[in-house]
């Protein structure tokens, strides 16, 4: 596993593949480490994601505080990271956690409990969908050319911009 220097600022390889928004943000999507249940979202900057990475507690950047805050530090409710993954684009992180109590600030043990579902049109695969399923021996799913999988428009440019 590569060695990364993030002791006081985030080391620069990790930092060169963040895609951040307007104010510099990365969102965290937060799943606990053995169930996969997401348990909330929040908002990282450089420093946030380095405390996160070198501490063992995840820290996030507070957008309407303006400062940043250890998830349970207040409440007792606290984060353990146990992984952190940025997602293929650098624009999202999946951040593995061992919560304990109550991950949202109403008390529920995630924000999407307290939010509810929404009414959806559920969708159903079709027969042709299980070829979409193979696994190439690389561990890479799809028809997609290098191990990537091909877009539904049959295109594999490396650029998701505008594709939801």
């Amino acid at each position: 596993m590569t060695s990364y220097d993030n002791e006081t600022t985030l080391d620069p390889r990790i930092a060169g593949r963040l895609k951040r928004d307007s104010k510099g943000l990365v969102a965290a999507v937060i799943q606990q480490y053995d169930t996969h249940e997401v348990l909330m979202v929040g908002y990282m900057n450089d420093e946030a994601l380095r405390r996160t990475l070198t501490t063992g507690r995840v820290t996030f950047w507070s957008r309407s505080r303006q400062e940043y805050w250890r998830k349970g530090d207040t409440s007792g409710h606290r984060q353990y990271v146990k992984g952190v993954s940025l997602d293929c684009d650098g624009d999202a992180l999946l951040v593995e956690v061992d919560q304990v109590g109550a991950a949202c600030h109403t008390g529920k043990r995630s924000c999407f409990d307290e939010g509810g579902p929404l009414p959806v049109t559920v969708g159903h695969r079709e027969a042709a969908d299980a070829a979409a399923d193979t696994v190439i021996e690389d561990g890479a799913a799809g028809a997609g050319h290098g191990g990537e999988p091909a877009h539904d428009d049959g295109t594999n440019d490396g650029n998701d911009e505008g594709r939801a």
